[in-house]
C-alpha cells in the first residue's frame, strides 16, 4: 500500500512543487540523480569508471507533449554520444520512447530513436531503450525490433513483474537484441503483473535462467542479493564467463554491493540519472525500496 501511495504522489503536480522546491528534498535526490547538467553526470561517470565500474547516462523526462520537445532531447542524446566519446568514458546511453515523441507518433519517434542508435553505432556504442509502464510495453517491443532489424547499436528492457515478459524475452532473443532484466517499477493492476514479491522475484529468476545462456550480452539489473547470488550460481553452473554478461545497478543504491561486485570479478554498470524533470525518478526509486523512504523521512523530519 505504501508503494502505492507514493507512486501515486509521483502524479501530484502539488507534490512536485513541493518537493522539487524544496531545498532539503532537492539536496536528498542528488544521491539518486548526478545532477541536472550533463557535466554533472560525466563527472558521476568519470567517478564510477575510476572504480571500475561502467555507467550509462539517462537525460531524465518522458511523455513530452510537443515534436519540438522530442526533437530537444533528441539533441541532448546525441551531445551525450560526442562527450561520452571526447571524454573517452566506459559508458552507454539509456532513454525513454515517450521522451521522443512516442505518444505523439510512433513513426516520429522511430525516426528519432534510429538517429540516436547511427550516431551510437558511429561511436561503437550502443542505446538501451527503458521500458516504461505496460500500456508502452508493446510499442516499445516493436520499436526496438524495427530500429534492431536495421543496426546492432540498440537494446531494451523486460519488466519480470508482468505475465507477459516471457513470450517478449523469446521474441526478442530471435532479433538477438540484448536486454537489461529488472523487476519493475511503475504501478500496474492485477491484470497485468504479479501482485506479491515471491512471484516476480520467481519470474526474474526463471527470465535471467533463459538470457544468460542465450549467447548475447545482457545485463542483469537487481539491488536484491538473493537474485544477484541465484544469477552467480547459475552462471558458474553453467559455466558462463563473468565476460558474457553484466550486472547493472542504480546511481546511489547499494553502494556496499556494487563494490563488492567489482572486487569479485564482475562486471557492473550504474544507470546515471541527470535533468531538472527528476521528480518522478525520485519518486520511484523511493517506492522501491523501505530503506530509500527512510533516508528521505529521515531528512525531511530532522528539525
Amino acid at each position: 500500500m505504501l508503494r502505492s501511495i507514493l507512486l501515486k504522489l509521483s502524479e501530484s503536480p502539488g507534490f512536485a512543487h513541493w518537493v522539487t522546491s524544496n531545498p532539503t528534498t532537492r539536496r536528498m535526490a542528488r544521491r539518486f540523480v548526478a545532477g541536472e547538467t550533463l557535466d554533472d553526470a560525466i563527472i558521476a561517470a568519470r567517478a564510477c569508471n575510476s572504480l571500475g565500474m561502467y555507467t550509462s547516462l539517462d537525460y531524465l523526462g518522458e511523455s513530452v507533449a510537443t515534436v519540438a520537445d522530442a526533437q530537444r532531447a533528441r539533441e541532448a542524446y546525441l551531445e551525450i554520444f560526442d562527450r561520452i566519446s571526447q571524454e573517452r568514458l566506459h559508458a552507454n546511453v539509456s532513454c525513454k520512447l515517450t521522451q521522443l515523441g512516442l505518444d505523439l507518433s510512433p513513426d516520429f519517434c522511430e525516426g528519432l530513436l534510429l538517429s540516436l542508435v547511427e550516431r551510437a553505432a558511429r561511436y561503437e556504442n550502443f542505446l538501451r531503450v527503458d521500458m516504461e509502464s505496460s500500456v508502452y510495453t508493446q510499442r516499445t517491443i516493436d520499436l526496438v525490433k524495427h530500429v534492431r532489424a536495421r543496426d546492432p547499436a540498440v537494446g531494451t528492457v523486460i519488466q519480470s513483474y508482468l505475465y507477459r515478459s516471457e513470450g517478449d524475452v523469446q521474441g526478442l532473443l530471435t532479433y538477438g537484441c540484448r536486454i537489461r532484466l529488472c523487476k519493475g517499477a511503475y504501478k500496474e493492476s492485477d491484470e497485468v503483473a504479479y501482485a506479491r514479491k515471491r512471484d516476480v522475484d520467481g519470474n526474474y529468476v526463471r527470465l535471467m535462467q533463459m538470457l544468460l545462456p542465450s549467447g548475447f550480452y545482457h545485463a542483469v539489473a537487481s539491488h536484491d542479493p538473493r537474485m544477484i547470488a541465484q544469477t552467480i550460481r547459475f552462471a558458474a553452473a553453467r559455466q558462463i564467463s563473468k565476460d558474457d554478461f553484466e550486472f547493472q545497478m542504480l546511481y546511489g543504491v547499494r553502494t556496499d554491493l556494487q563494490r563488492q561486485l567489482v572486487k569479485d570479478g564482475y562486471r557492473l554498470r550504474i544507470y546515471i540519472p541527470y535533468g531538472r524533470d527528476w521528480f518522478p525518478y525520485f519518486m520511484r526509486r523511493l517506492a522501491e525500496r523501505p530503506a530509500n523512504l527512510v533516508f528521505f523521512l529521515r531528512n525531511v523530519l530532522r528539525p
